[in-house]
């Protein structure tokens, strides 16, 4: 397993695609954190709410819901790379047991991108901290060392399981359009259908799918839903970790029965 994970491990850091993602992610949590922390700060300066704090890393977490697509795309590539340029024979090849190839991949992906969840959250809170506590936006941005910890370390946790989730998916699929397009659906497109369906069941079903599970475990009260999600961040991660079991077993049962 140790040889195996070095291998992943050099193989995601060797390639230009894991530093772009990385890359676009901080700038998309940047961007999306600074145009939400503004338009809440705004708002709040519109209606009079002088006692309003808004913490710096409350938008970014907000913002975590569209800038976590640079996770999905670069843990998809980590596994349909492979595949696409055919290298994924080497790697069986080179470790027969295929459960411990999709181990390996996960237990690289994932930490990795935990790190990289807090390191962008850290980079966007800063900067959001900075431009919203300027009397332009009413100075109502705080920095409690406290919360904001605890916020991030939520955030990484986050970007971690789903890129469990993306690796499982992709070892399925295999190939990066596929996996690009059930990871959206998945995140994105099935539970905001479900939602507009206006029907009970289906809404408590899209909120137990893997973003508004993350975004509940988060603790976002900006999540696309008109108000906070209702069940808590305990449930929440345990959502978002069944629905990463649920990945990596349907990865596994498919990397087994079928040829690379």
């Amino acid at each position: 397993m140790r040889n195996a994970m070095a291998a992943e491990w050099t193989k995601l850091w060797s390639v230009r695609s894991t530093w772009w993602c990385l890359a676009a992610g901080v700038v998309a949590t940047v961007l999306g954190a600074l145009t939400l922390g503004g338009a809440q700060a705004t708002e709040a300066m519109r209606e009079g709410l002088a006692g309003v704090r808004i913490v710096a890393t409350e938008p970014v977490v907000s913002a975590m819901a569209f800038a976590h697509y640079a996770v999905i795309t670069l843990a998809m590539l980590a596994v349909t790379s492979e595949y696409a340029s055919g290298s994924i024979r080497g790697t069986l090849q080179a470790v027969p047991i295929r459960g411990r190839v999709l181990a390996a991949k996960a237990l690289v992906v994932a930490p990795a991108m935990f790190a990289a969840g807090v390191l962008s959250g850290a980079v966007a809170a800063l900067v959001t901290y900075a431009v919203l506590a300027s009397p332009v936006f009413g100075g109502l941005t705080v920095f409690p060392i406290g919360e904001v910890v605890a916020d991030l370390l939520r955030l990484g946790l986050f970007c971690a399981l789903m890129a469990a989730v993306t690796v499982g998916v992709s070892v399925a699929v295999r190939a990066s359009a596929g996996s690009l397009t059930l990871m959206f659906m998945l995140t994105m497109g099935l539970p905001l259908m479900l939602v507009m369906t206006g029907v009970q069941v289906a809404l408590e079903v899209s909120l137990r799918m893997p973003l508004f599970a993350g975004l509940a475990f988060m603790e976002s009260t900006d999540n696309m839903t008109g108000g906070p999600i209702p069940y808590s961040p305990a449930e929440g991660l345990a959502w978002l970790v069944a629905w990463a079991v649920l990945a990596l077993a349907a990865g596994q049962v498919v990397l087994r029965r079928r040829d690379a």
